[in-house]
């Protein structure tokens, strides 16, 4: 067995900032330092496309409105220009709020990877996949080079600046910053297997009670013997004629870092996948001679670590709709928590922020701590399990991206640390971006149902 020579691996790049994970969060940080100019920026990713959950598991951005009957727009800036790109090739159509987490931007995840692809082309972003990150070589003032595998072997990138975008913050995890676990103070959020499924006939479906009659037929289903694993879930049309996706598989009491549990959690979550399908296909009006045509990349993970941060967003944060200084983003999604259901009950558990409002997010949340030269973002940021049940919504990790990309191009350009950089200066960079920092006054227009059978959409 070879031991590894960290001091003989090759350096391929030297670059201003290093993004380590192509998500959402960390496409959106790219995006926003590149567009400086004056900074090289490099996004690695494990995968062969960009986009992480956004592309691989999901097909609706959350976050971009409060809930309710007057929905706010509070998310802006690059998150905008993705949708609006996604509008142009007719991709997209603004949800109606029918499951509880407000208007969602549903789309076809197969265009969202160009989408990412171009932008990013467009931006400068140098992009480099199928990297998997292996460990991180630091010196005094900080985290020096990140070492990744590839195809062809070991690497290393050194970098001025890192944007840790992992989802799982590996990256923080090897340079020595603190984190807590899910499941170590509270339950960990159960894991989601998405599928598609075609031919499926939506005008009966919808003629027929369409939610509300899947509702009682899950439940029906399950009060019969039927094996589903709860008795709720969402399936929603994507914008292709006929094709629909869900959030209906639960997988409950996995540790997602360890890979032998997550190995059982994507034979699990397939498993469920199927009796979904047999479930659809003979009791649900409209999905008669429907097939599932694909299954998310790999199952769905809600949390694993969330990084101890220079501040920690709490619950209290969330419901107190708090006022930061050094806001960066705001928030208005309701906490969300997916729990192990029992005995088949639905085990969701929601809480909504009062009077259709937004709350602060502080830069501070995504600088770890005693940080100087790398910044958190995504589903890792710094929060406690409750406020991250809320704040781990698209639109928001994606604004964390926006920020922390700025904030790094503001730290080389002033020569500062992370803690110490001008916060007014970034919010008003991300003013000009055309990032969301104050609870508009006005309500968004939006249609009440922005279907249409020609695809008619609806731009944000």
């Amino acid at each position: 067995m070879k031991v590894l020579n960290f001091s003989a691996i090759p350096i391929l790049a030297e670059v201003d900032i290093l993004v380590v994970g192509a998500g959402s969060a960390g496409c959106c940080a790219a995006l926003a330092a590149r567009e400086s100019g004056q900074f090289s920026v490099l996004l690695a990713e494990r995968y062969g496309f960009a986009g992480g959950s956004s592309t691989g598991v999901l097909t609706t951005f959350y976050g971009f409105f409060t809930p309710g009957d007057a929905p706010r727009k509070v998310v802006g800036g690059v998150p905008d220009r993705v949708v609006n790109e996604l509008e142009k090739r007719r991709a997209m159509y603004l949800r109606p709020n029918t499951y509880g987490a407000g208007t969602g931007v549903t789309y076809n995840p197969e265009t969202l990877k160009l989408v990412w692809d171009e932008m990013l082309a467009r931006t400068g972003v140098q992009v480099w996949f199928g990297c998997q990150l292996v460990d991180v070589e630091s010196d005094a003032n900080g985290p020096t080079h990140a070492i990744f595998w590839s195809k062809s072997g070991f690497f290393k990138v050194a970098a001025k600046r890192f944007i840790d975008a992992s989802g799982d913050a590996d990256f923080c995890e090897h340079a020595g910053f603190t984190s807590e676990k899910a499941g170590d103070l509270d339950p960990a959020q159960t894991l989601t297997t998405t599928f598609r499924m075609s031919n499926v006939d939506w005008s009966e479906f919808d003629a027929s009670g369409g939610k509300k009659m899947l509702m009682e037929r899950m439940s029906d289903a399950v009060d019969a013997g039927f094996p589903l694993p709860r008795k709720a879930g969402s399936a929603h049309l994507l914008p292709m004629q006929g094709v629909i996706s869900t959030i209906a598989v639960r997988v409950a009491d996995v540790n997602a870092l360890d890979f032998q549990d997550l190995s059982r959690a994507e034979i699990e979550g397939r498993r469920q996948a199927f009796i979904y399908e047999q479930f659809f296909r003979e009791r649900v009006t409209g999905f008669e001679n429907s097939d599932i045509v694909s299954l998310s990349v790999g199952i769905g993970v809600r949390e694993t670590r969330r990084v101890y941060g220079e501040y920690r967003l709490t619950r209290d944060d969330c419901f107190a709709v708090k006022r930061f200084d050094d806001k960066v983003l705001l928030c208005g999604a309701p906490i969300e928590d997916h729990r192990a259901s029992k005995n088949g009950e639905e085990e969701t558990v929601w809480g909504y922020i009062p009077g259709n409002d937004a709350y602060d997010v502080p830069y501070r949340t995504l600088v770890p701590r005693g940080s100087n030269t790398v910044w958190v973002v995504g589903r890792c940021f710094s929060a406690t399990h409750d406020a991250h049940a809320s704040c781990r919504s698209m639109g928001q990790t994606m604004s964390m991206g926006q920020a922390a990309g700025l904030a790094a191009v503001l730290s080389l350009e002033t020569d500062v640390c992370a803690r110490e950089i001008d916060i007014s200066n970034l919010q008003n960079r991300l003013r000009d971006l055309g990032a969301v920092l104050e609870t508009p006054d006005h309500v968004a227009a939006i249609a009440a149902r922005a279907w249409r059978e020609n695809f008619d959409h609806l731009v944000i």
